[in-house]
């Protein structure tokens, strides 16, 4: 089986402001698609015209540091997006 190609239409920059890393994440989503799957007659798949119809990033933490609670995501412009309410807070260690 050959793997699935997407594009998505729009990708996610990510910035780890505990250590400044730009370009290693370990990102967890569930992605639902729709695809063209072509059989041959050898049984072989090949998997074309995939769509992703819906993603949710579960979550996001740096490769080079491991730190999770860091990581923001990055707009068009290189400015980080306020994901505040998106995430639970951290729990203190009182």
């Amino acid at each position: 089986m050959e793997p699935m190609t997407t594009t998505d239409p729009s990708p996610r920059r990510y910035r780890c402001n505990a250590c400044g890393n730009l370009t290693r994440f370990d990102v967890t989503s569930t992605v639902r698609t729709r695809a063209y799957h072509h059989y041959a007659v050898s049984g072989d798949l090949s998997i074309e015209d995939a769509e992703v119809l819906a993603e949710e990033i579960e979550d996001v933490s740096c490769r080079w540091c491991g730190n999770g609670s860091a990581v923001v995501e990055l707009e068009a412009g290189g400015e980080a997006i306020d994901t505040s309410d998106q995430r639970p807070p951290e729990p203190r260690a009182d």
